[in-house]
């Protein structure tokens, strides 16, 4: 572990630190990683920052399976690093998930990919089709929002936060999957259902016309889903369970 980063920062950023690495790993598990590009980004508590909006990125030029909990990089919205760390952040990454931290008070955690299938769907006109298990779970939880080009425009994110509005799964018209959420897990479990929607819609798709889910049933089921409720823990028991899958093999990133 990195002692000396460690005690020089809050205890709640160095927790925030060590969940968010964790994700990024489990990330790289599941397969859901773009080279060195992409995104997860964490609002830093009031307790550290303030209030200020700062958040943690990871470091441009690093592979998931690189980013630990003393690399990654404090920013605030407009961008200006705030450690002394030495790595860049990718202008695309800050412009969308600064917006977002910045105007959507609840949304602590921004998860982006470009998986296959996730991308794949987002080129449909249709977007995703209520056909089956997963996108039932998401009914009246999906925004869209039309591609712009690389997001390093920063006209573009009023558009975006229109688009988005309080919806907490976002697909990215021609791009990819984006969500949020007011924890870690939470936002994750989120990411986990829409791209599975995907998944099983994409294989869905070589075999003829789907089966559609009525409106009425759809709703219900995701009225009864309870990975959503906070109750229930809101993701949390199945990111706990990736973090465990992770530490059996791998612990550096707590580093």
């Amino acid at each position: 572990m990195n002692a000396v980063l460690k005690t020089r920062i809050h205890p709640d950023e160095w927790a925030a630190r060590v969940q968010l690495a964790a994700c990024y790993r489990i990330f790289d598990l599941l397969g859901w990683t773009e080279m060195i590009y992409n995104h997860i980004t964490v609002r830093l508590p009031d307790s550290v920052t303030g209030g200020r909006k700062h958040f943690l990125i990871n470091p441009f030029g690093l592979h998931y399976s690189e980013v630990t909990a003393s690399n990654l990089v404090k920013i605030d919205t407009e961008g200006n690093k705030l450690d002394d760390n030495p790595w860049p952040v990718n202008p695309a990454g800050f412009t969308v998930h600064s917006a977002i931290h910045q105007h959507i008070p609840e949304a602590h955690c921004v998860m982006h990919t470009h998986t296959t299938t996730g991308l794949a769907v987002a080129c449909t006109e249709g977007g995703l089709a209520q056909n089956n298990f997963y996108s039932a779970q998401l009914h009246g939880m999906v925004a869209y929002h039309d591609f712009e080009g690389i997001t390093v425009h920063a006209e573009e994110a009023p558009r975006l936060l229109k688009a988005i509005g309080d919806k907490p799964a976002v697909i990215l018209r021609n791009h990819g999957l984006l969500t949020w959420g007011r924890t870690v897990p939470l936002a994750f479990v989120t990411l986990w259902t829409l791209q599975r929607a995907c998944e099983i819609q994409v294989a869905q798709a070589a075999l003829g016309p789907a089966i559609p889910v009525p409106e009425a049933v759809a709703i219900k089921t995701t009225s009864d889903s309870f990975q959503w409720d906070q109750r229930f823990g809101g993701g949390q028991d199945v990111f706990d369970a990736l973090v465990r899958r992770i530490d059996r093999t791998d612990t550096s990133y707590r580093n």
